[in-house]
């Protein structure tokens, strides 16, 4: 899907606050409500707004540590890596799971109370996964950086005489 400055404006604007009425949307991009209203819609049925949710902060729910968790498994055949896959998506702790390349197989971002926690999932969901053949664990101590995703110079938007 081509997007056009229009289009990257209403994005921002949903990335800041996904809340905002079309009446503020289209304030902030230069065009009235139903044009947003038609964009929005057409970028959600393309799938490049997949989504809104609810930033909530994790140590407001007892979330107090993030652990990154390096995987390396056994096998590399397709099954493992399914299986493996399908395993991680029922532990809710398990935040985002990535294949990587490199010496390890899979970077894994766990939310947890505290290191009892820790060591309590490890046991009774991580290392229950067949076919782990090592791993290590990082707790954060501080995040650095977090932020949305950047839109300037975003891929396939086309030049501004195609625009609109």
């Amino acid at each position: 899907m081509n997007l056009d400055k229009f289009d990257l404006a209403i994005l921002k604007v949903l990335q800041q606050n996904a809340r905002a009425s079309l009446n503020d949307i289209g304030a902030a991009v230069g065009l009235s409500s139903t044009p947003c209203w038609n964009r929005i819609k057409r970028m959600e049925s393309a799938g490049v707004i997949r989504g809104y949710t609810v930033d909530i902060d994790p140590a407001s729910l007892g979330f107090m540590d993030t652990v990154i968790v390096h995987v390396t498994l056994e096998s590399h055949s397709e099954e493992t890596l399914y299986e493996f896959g399908r395993a991680l998506a029922q532990i809710p702790e398990v935040l985002e799971a990535f294949l990587v390349s490199g010496d390890y197989d899979y970077y894994i971002r766990i939310a947890v109370r505290d290191t009892r926690d820790y060591e309590r999932l490890l046991r009774e969901q991580l290392y229950r996964i067949p076919g782990i053949r090592h791993s290590k664990s990082c707790f954060v101590l501080r995040r650095l950086k977090e932020t949305m995703l950047p839109l300037t110079g975003a891929a396939n938007v086309p030049t501004a005489a195609n625009a609109i």
